[in-house]
């Protein structure tokens, strides 16, 4: 799930690129061991959607410590697996021969400049990194341009309200929590990436991944180490779900949910779409 530099500003991104390799290397262990995110029933979910088959070549971009790469592994002809942490790629290696899965590749690289050829892959998905992303359409548009026609493009992200004042209060919290986070968007931004990209309307599949309030703040590594801070701004997200995110009290802790969609759509035969302007998910450039 690590992202990669930015196009703009140098200075932005180099303090981003900064910013995901510090979390991402510090994050990795517990990442990997962290049941909500890489349970079974989540990882078939995703899985399914994307309708494998046996002789299909599966790409999974910001691939983190491995789990949907190997989990695709066994069921297509082969798994790659492509991440910007060295940290979490070693996870990923160790998934892989801990699980006895023999047919996944790993590389280190960026998601705005996916080291594949045009249509290499049957299946393409990203799960739980477009938040990190300064230019979301941007990768997008390298996972479209690595599958196939007809290859199924998978993007799975944690979704912001459609309520601005909560969606606000919920990312404030998340760029505290983790200073490598850019923004959670709302779902309709998601789906928008499809319809820049001139791909069908994604079918978009529901689910939650539970959060309590002492694993949340134990994981993190948030601004300035301020763990109690962070234990703050999630209580106060309790009264009105200020955050959107279904907060309340158990007893003497809090628990949330983060909303995730898994949105899939298959790439369309090979045809003249012109140019998009991928720093938005609304702007199509006609051909000259």
């Amino acid at each position: 799930m690590t992202a990669s530099f930015s196009r703009g500003s140098t200075a932005a991104a180099s303090r981003h690129h900064a910013a995901i390799a510090d979390q991402f290397t510090r994050q990795a262990a517990g990442f990997a061991a962290a049941p909500a995110l890489h349970n079974q029933a989540a990882l078939d979910l995703l899985v399914e959607a994307a309708r494998p088959l046996g002789t299909d070549i599966a790409l999974d971009v910001a691939c983190g410590p491995g789990s949907v790469a190997v989990a695709f592994a066994a069921r297509v002809r082969q798994a790659v697996g492509l991440d910007a942490t060295e940290a979490m790629l070693e996870e990923a290696r160790g998934l892989a021969a801990r699980t006895g899965a023999g047919n996944v590749a790993w590389h280190r690289g960026d998601v705005y400049a996916l080291p594949f050829p045009d249509g290499a892959f049957d299946i393409v998905s990203c799960r739980f990194a477009f938040h990190h992303l300064q230019e979301p359409a941007r990768a997008f548009a390298e996972m479209v341009r690595v599958a196939r026609a007809g290859g199924r493009i998978v993007l799975c992200d944690a979704y912001a309200s459609d309520d601005p004042a909560k969606a606000a209060a919920f990312n404030a919290m998340e760029r505290f929590r983790d200073p490598s986070t850019v923004e959670f968007r709302p779902l309709a931004f998601l789906r928008g990436l499809f319809a820049v990209l001139g791909l069908p309307e994604p079918e978009v599949r529901f689910y939650q991944v539970p959060a309590e309030r002492e694993r949340v703040v134990a994981m993190a590594f948030p601004v300035g180490g301020d763990r109690a801070g962070l234990r703050a701004m999630l209580d106060a997200a309790v009264e009105g779900d200020t955050m959107g995110v279904g907060a309340r009290w158990d007893g003497e802790t809090m628990r949330f949910a983060y909303p995730a969609a898994v949105l899939v759509a298959a790439k369309r035969a090979v045809r003249s779409l012109g140019a998009y302007d991928t720093t938005s998910p609304a702007i199509y450039v006609k051909p000259k």
